[in-house]
């Protein structure tokens, strides 16, 4: 099957939830196929009367909604050499899982649901302040992103009120290792962009819950909270990514799944989950707004 790879021309930002034109003589570029719009527009069909339910109950619902879809990692690295905003419904990696969950459960919840609205959303979502500069404005660690969502008004950190234990890890695995990022991998100048950036990162007071506590704190976590996995490897803050549902009383993970190779719901607990995986060691915890 032959595959239509589409652009979209959009000459505005998203400044909170309020849309302006920027500049009309730049344009943004948006890479997409039609499948993808037809996938949105039957997600608003099925939702379009849910605009005054929660968001934490939105994002579950949502979520839910795209079980089964494959994973594919690196969905966003289409041309090294030019950063777009890929929307791509049909696969997704646990990132871009969460953020497309979160961008149309906020457009639903805005009302009048549009394609150019969820892509301002997600731009929005994904890069610093919103603007698209070249490799180095995407969000790359997700700590990070927890920070500047956070900022934005588009979530809420809560890893502190839950739990309040200090994140101790200096981060810094993308300039250590940029032979793993083809964008990075033969510019200097924007490896010395990501390893300012990440002494900025390392230079916060960042919180977190280890797992070992997740037991006794599970109480304070709700459907729709996204998390991010914290991980052991040197230097990297976050190797997961996923949105928590309560099943039977309990918290499980939605998330794409590495190892299912798709969209699913852990079918053991998000508890479970964590103290069977040596390499994790506890959770960060954004609250959508």
């Amino acid at each position: 099957m032959i595959k239509l790879l589409l652009f979209l021309f959009l000459p505005f930002f998203l400044n909170g939830n309020e849309f302006r034109q920027k500049d009309e003589n730049k344009e943004q570029r948006v890479v997409f196929q039609l499948e993808d719009r037809e996938i949105l527009e039957k997600v608003f069909e099925v939702f379009k009367n849910d605009q005054n339910t929660p968001v934490s109950v939105l994002m579950v619902k949502v979520g839910s909604f795209f079980k089964e879809t494959p994973y594919t990692a690196a969905t966003l690295e289409i041309n090294p050499d030019m950063e777009m905003l890929t929307i791509n419904l049909r696969e997704m990696d646990c990132t871009t899982f969460a953020e497309n969950v979160l961008a149309i459960s906020r457009v639903i919840k805005n009302g009048t649901p549009t394609f150019e609205k969820f892509a301002l959303e997600l731009q929005n979502i994904r890069y610093y302040e919103g603007k698209i500069d070249g490799y180095t404005s995407r969000i790359h660690y997700f700590s990070d992103w927890i920070f500047e969502n956070d900022r934005n008004g588009t979530v809420k950190a809560v890893s502190k009120e839950i739990d309040g234990t200090i994140y101790p890890k200096a981060i810094n695995f993308m300039s250590t290792h940029p032979e793993s990022y083809i964008p990075l991998k033969n510019h200097l100048e924007m490896q010395k962009i990501v390893a300012q950036k990440e002494i900025e990162i390392s230079a916060r007071k960042t919180y977190f819950i280890p797992k070992e506590n997740i037991g006794n704190i599970e109480s304070k976590l709700q459907d729709g909270d996204i998390v991010g996995i914290t991980s052991r490897v040197d230097g990297l803050d976050i190797s997961h990514v996923g949105i928590l549902v309560r099943k039977d009383g309990r918290i499980h993970l939605m998330h794409a799944s590495t190892k299912a190779k798709k969209v699913i719901i852990s079918d053991e607990t998000l508890e479970d989950y964590l103290l069977n995986s040596k390499s994790v060691t506890g959770i960060m915890v954004a609250r959508p707004n």
